[in-house]
């Protein structure tokens, strides 16, 4: 048996195929298909859950995405469980494991449930008034039983053994949402030939048609049709078909996020399938059919196991063939609810009372209940219900007074209007306009090229929103380059009138009572909690939604929202558009890490990067660091030596003879076009317009406030063509920066940006031997003084291969940098190695790179800046072009504290002991006798010890550094005060006469 409450010949199911689970450790049987909610419902099972701040027992409200109460840990084994998983979603499988969640030491008796009783102390923001005395309970004693409270369900603690896919696709036609409206657009945006891509989260496509048991389309029953449409989608080639498959976010330019279930509802999904599946689509145009979303009744104790939804009650029962209840009451402001009823009568349930809070319901429904049976009580509210763990009655009373009358009941369904489903067009950035006549938000402005069709956008009527959804289908197909016009013809008739219903509290919960009326489920917020933030003086909805956290759980107030909007607004005294409305922002429902993170954990969580030489740095001993994802030699040690022995040696033999540097990570971006000089002026501080091609330049760039934002040198290959260089971190934020400015401030620019840093390795040959080294190996290029001076570059070959070879120097010795195809990284370096080492040269990393640049003075970005060093502070005030009307940062320097006495300038320090190494960071004083907290003059960027020097060396920011030249300060240590004398930034050949050969 499959459930007592499981009805024979209703709904989709198929008897046979039967499947067990568990469920707070009882065993239980489904049918393939059910999801767990409805499967427990079979079996009797109301109570699912606690709620979160008042643990009071919850049962299902709903039967989809909008679920607040029946949150479960679902378990394959333990390392494959998942906590606040809607029941209504999850489909059972054979070997199912369900736990219920924020309860103990169980379901049945919860210790957490005294919250209940103390309430009163747990007002809506209790928590902004609490805690806040004595000030040390709070971190022995407050701050552990929030944390411990706080949440749900129980995170996993062993590593996810699942796998996970992701797709990146484009489409011409996105339409997210498979109901009639949806399918109808589909249908039409396919048959123009326009490729398309339909996706629902439901197991089947159909939407509400999935209990709307009179909806004929095309003469066949509705959701039969929605079957049949489903599968002539799917034989199309230009379509693709995603069931299962939630829209959560809709970003900029139509990209959409869209999260696949794949083998959730399998017993033994094969190895090699993903659980999950994340589509990232790029759509020319969307179509949102999302429907809408029935609310609630706002009335006492609303919130007991066996309340829910009418929708949710006809669902279960006309497509799962279960029955909620065996006394079912009826509470509606709208006219859906009667059929619900209806529904439930006809397969022999008892309806006890259909209670209407209007005057007057939809025509012809009172003569139809009459024919069935069915008491209504028009005028009437539900004022309060009874029962423990599950609702036993509901009171009821005539809505202009009169005594009261209670109704036994086992299950009620209610239904207080149905609300647009607008948030993934609020998503998009589109603006949602109040419609007065209906009072309720509907789409208004787009943002994004994107249309709503259907419930989601306020279409009353089947064949209304058919006619929309095929309008809108055919459009976008033709707007995309669809060339075919055959418009399908879709009929339907048959649908109840959904329009109608009530926002905020109904009878029995007003503002003179001091019920627990629950607006928002899952956060236990209830109407008397919106209107106390209220006078609290919260008068916009963002804030009393912050002081509530109505609508901040996972469901994003789907239920919710506008309850608490109404209450808020009859509270102020205003109009509901006058208070405003919350953002809706992604995801629209939750989505796993293991989704979103994908392929990237484990070895893939940071990939390493890698350049072509590093397997043989690796081979010759090299010792490497972490520089973002590179993996950079750091430093060859030799037999016996240590760190600072390998570097002395590399420092000395680079400076003597030669030394070969893996300089491959640096940024690099290929700027071109007619315009490239023009956009590099507006790019960088200095002029480019002038650069020869075969010269190369060394460049800073600003952001808009003036400050240091990366610097390279940046080699002109042609007259519409150059080679820009970057630091090694800041590649992809340069190459963000300036397609950012390219496409927003100068897109009448003909230029194209293009990243090459993978595409070439750089090998950097430097010291006195440099040209001699590598003379042999190049072809077709005049390695002379005369012809190849300093900073140039030149375009031939070495070793057979195609250079760019720049004769550049980061080192202040005479150097050259080869630039060859990423592929021939390797054989290039190992040629130019079997011609250096003979000659005594090294191989040397990035720690004797500092050095050597330090002795010359040479600033790196992020080091010897910190995000507020300007040119002038750096000491690079000669790289800002005196002529130049205007680049990006230009209006930041001119700012008055920019230019301002007394700021930090870089320079560079001597300790009076020459054998102390400063520590990086530390502060600079004046007085190292003052009081504490001492007032510090800046801070040490850089620190080494120079064995060509023979001393120590550093650089610092200083506060009028350059004006305290020859002065003594002073660095505070824990254990000693280090005397240290201000200099110059240049310690090694300050006339610069090294970097000539």
């Amino acid at each position: 048996m499959s459930g007592a409450n499981r009805i024979a010949g209703a709904g989709r199911l198929t008897p046979a195929k039967t499947v067990r689970f568990t469920f707070d450790g009882e065993i239980y049987t489904g049918l393939e298909g059910d999801t767990l909610a409805s499967a427990l419902i079979a079996n009797g099972v109301h109570l699912m859950g606690r709620s979160f701040k008042y643990h009071r027992p919850r049962g299902v409200l709903g039967a989809g995405a909008e679920e607040p109460n029946a949150l479960m840990g679902i378990e394959r084994d333990k390392s494959r469980r998942q906590p606040n998983v809607r029941a209504t979603v999850q489909e059972v499988f054979e070997g199912m494991t369900a736990v219920s969640q924020n309860r103990w030491p169980s379901l049945g008796f919860d210790v957490g449930a005294v919250n209940d009783l103390l309430s009163p102390i747990f007002a809506a923001g209790f928590y902004y008034k609490t805690f806040m005395w004595p000030k040390a309970a709070w971190q022995k004693l407050y701050e552990p039983v929030i944390r411990a409270a706080a949440g749900l369900g129980v995170s996993p603690d062993e590593a996810d053994t699942d796998h996970y896919s992701s797709r990146y696709i484009h489409c011409d036609v996105l339409v997210v949402g498979g109901g009639v409206a949806g399918l109808s657009a589909a249908l039409a945006a396919a048959r123009t030939g326009a490729t398309v891509i339909v996706c629902d989260e439901q197991a089947d496509m159909g939407g509400a048609l999935s209990y709307e048991t009179g909806v004929t389309v095309n003469g066949q029953p509705g959701f039969d049709w929605a079957a049949a449409a489903s599968r002539d989608l799917a034989a199309m080639d230009n379509v693709r078909v995603l069931t299962r498959t939630t829209a959560f976010g809709y970003y900029a330019q139509n990209f959409v996020g869209l999260a696949e279930r794949v083998t959730d509802h399998l017993a033994d999904p094969a190895a090699d399938m993903p659980r999950e599946r994340l589509w990232q689509v790029r759509a020319k145009k969307v179509i949102l059919a999302a429907g809408s979303i029935e609310r609630h009744m706002v009335f006492a104790n609303n919130d007991r196991p066996g309340i829910m939804l009418s929708s949710a009650a006809r669902k279960y029962l006309n497509h799962y063939g279960v029955a909620v209840g065996a006394k079912i009451g009826v509470y509606t402001a709208n006219d859906s609810a009667y059929e619900t009823a209806f529904d439930l009568k006809r397969a022999g349930v008892s309806v006890e009372a259909v209670v209407d809070c209007r005057d007057h319901p939809g025509e012809g429904l009172l003569e139809r209940a009459a024919d069935l049976g069915i008491e209504v009580l028009t005028d009437h509210s539900v004022i309060n219900t009874s029962g423990a763990r599950r609702i036993s009655a509901m009171t009821v009373k005539r809505n202009r007074g009169g005594g009261s009358r209670s109704i036994a009941v086992d299950a009620l369904i209610m239904s207080a209007g149905w609300t647009p489903s607008v948030h993934m067009f609020s998503q998009s950035r589109g603006k949602v306009a109040w419609d007065a006549d209906t009072e309720r938000y509907l789409p208004g402005e787009y943002a994004q090229d994107c249309a709503s069709v259907g419930a989601c956008n306020g279409t009353d009527g089947l064949q209304a929103s058919i006619d929309e959804a095929v309008a809108a289908g055919l459009a976008a197909g033709k707007a995309t380059g669809g060339k075919r016009t055959a418009k399908p013809k879709i009929a339907g008739s048959g649908a109840g009138n959904w329009s109608g219903g009530m926002a905020g509290s109904a009878a029995g919960a007003g503002p003179d009572t001091t019920v627990k009326a629950f607006v928002d489920f899952q956060n236990d917020v209830t109407a008397k909690d919106i209107r106390l933030a209220v006078r609290e003086g919260m008068h916009s909805i963002e804030h009393v939604k912050r002081f509530t956290t109505n609508g901040m759980a996972s469901d994003q107030g789907k239920t919710s929202n506008i309850h608490g909007l109404a209450i808020a607004a009859e509270a102020l005294g205003r109009d509901m558009p006058e208070v405003g409305l919350t953002t809706f922002r992604p995801p629209y429902t939750p989505v796993t890490f293991g989704s979103i993170v994908n392929h990237g954990r484990g070895k893939l969580f940071d990939p390493a990067r890698k350049t072509p030489m590093h397997a043989w740095e690796e081979e010759h001993g090299a010792v490497f660091e972490d520089v973002g994802q590179w993996k950079r030699a750091w430093f060859y040690p030799r037999a016996g030596e240590d760190m600072h022995a390998a570097v002395n040696r590399e420092c000395r033999t680079v400076r003597e003879v030669a030394g070969l540097f893996d300089a491959s990570t640096l940024g690099k971006i290929e700027v071109v076009g007619p315009d490239a000089a023009k956009f590099l002026d507006l790019m960088y501080t200095n002029g480019w317009q002038k650069l020869k091609p075969g010269r190369c330049k060394y460049g800073i760039m600003l952001r808009e406030d003036g400050f240091i934002y990366d610097d390279g040198v940046v080699a002109r290959i042609a007259e519409d063509r150059f080679h820009v260089t970057t630091t090694t971190g800041g590649a992809p934020r340069v190459l963000n920066h300036m397609e950012d400015y390219l496409q927003t401030e100068f897109p009448d620019l003909d230029v194209w940006l293009t990243s090459t840093s993978e595409q070439w390795a750089v090998i950097a040959v430097q010291g006195p031997k440099a040209r001699e080294i590598i003379a042999p190996l190049v072809e077709g290029i005049d390695l002379s003084n005369e012809a190849m001076p300093h900073m140039s570059a030149r375009e031939g070959r070495i070793c057979g291969v195609p250079t760019r070879l720049f004769r550049v120097s980061f080192t202040g010795e005479a150097g050259f940098e080869v630039n060859v195809p990423a592929d021939y990284g390797r054989a290039v370096w190992e040629a130019i190695w079997e011609r250096a080492a003979p000659l005594g040269a090294c191989a040397y990393g990035t720690e004797t790179m500092h050095v050597l640049r330090a002795e010359k003075g040479f600033i790196i970005v992020g080091q010897d800046t910190d995000g507020t060093v300007t040119p002038q502070d750096a000491g690079l005030a000669w790289a800002i072009a005196k002529s130049k009307p205007d680049f990006v940062g230009i209006r930041g320097l001119m700012r008055p504290d920019l230019v301002a006495e007394g700021r930090k300038q870089l320079v560079g320090l001597k300790t009076k002991d020459p054998k102390t190494v400063l520590e990086e960071g530390a502060q600079v004083v004046a007085d190292p006798n003052q009081p504490v907290p001492m007032k510090m003059l800046g801070h040490v960027t850089s620190s080494y010890w120079s064995e060509n020097c023979g001393h120590s060396i550093a650089m610092a920011l200083i506060a009028d550094g350059r004006a305290r030249a020859g002065e003594t300060l002073y660095v505070p240590m824990p254990d000693r005060t280090i005397e240290v004398e201000v200099t110059g930034t240049v310690f090694f050949d300050e006339k610069g006469e090294r970097v000539n050969g």
